[in-house]
């Protein structure tokens, strides 16, 4: 019997939530790194968090999201890394058009295909909250809090619980602070596994 591949063991080891299995899937397809793996089941496993505390907050159908579109983009969201593989310790941007590209040769549709490109792009005039909720999982699993992207999700939630801007200021607050907790052991589950 063979010994798990750090790529079968960043999919599969104990801690974050998995990866739906059709991004699992790519990203054995893609013989993506590890590190890239491991990063995206925790992105995900933060999606997931910001989710329940959106629906436990404004009971369906007072927000209308789609919330497995965030689920997968958030699962799928930094796949162009595979080919720029420099990007999982370094700064650049190639991997957002890469990665959209390599999920629609993959057969994903476009508006789930979209979240490869627009994770870094929050301010673009037709980015939708699933594309901000995406933005903001990427940047609170190590507890990076983004002002400018915290106030365009804030600004949305407000205009539909009807509440003022302020009061959903402080509950996005509160939730993001209680996620970013966890990101210290969420950072070295990351650095566990090779780039």
């Amino acid at each position: 019997m063979t010994a798990p591949t750090p790529l079968h063991r960043a999919l599969h080891a104990p801690g974050p939530r998995p990866l739906p299995d059709d991004a699992a899937a790519l990203l054995r397809a893609l013989d993506a790194p590890p590190r890239l793996a491991a990063h995206l089941r925790l992105v995900h496993d933060v999606a997931h968090q910001l989710l329940a505390w959106l629906e436990g907050r404004y009971p369906a159908p007072a927000l209308p999201l789609d919330r497995e579109a965030v689920l997968f983009g958030a699962a799928t969201h930094d796949v162009g890394k595979a080919s720029h593989v420099g990007e999982l310790s370094g700064s650049g941007s190639a991997h957002e058009e890469t990665g959209r590209r390599l999920l629609l040769e993959h057969g994903v549709a476009p508006e789930l295909a979209r979240f490869a490109a627009t994770h870094a792009s929050w301010t673009l005039p037709d980015v939708g909250l699933e594309d901000l909720l995406v933005s903001l999982a990427d940047k609170i699993w190590k507890n990076k809090r983004v002002p400018e992207l915290e106030d365009l999700v804030v600004r949305r939630l407000a205009k539909v619980s009807g509440r003022p801007v302020w009061e959903e200021f402080l509950a996005l607050d509160d939730a993001l602070t209680a996620v970013g907790e966890g990101a210290q052991e969420r950072l070295a589950f990351q650095a566990s596994y090779p780039v």
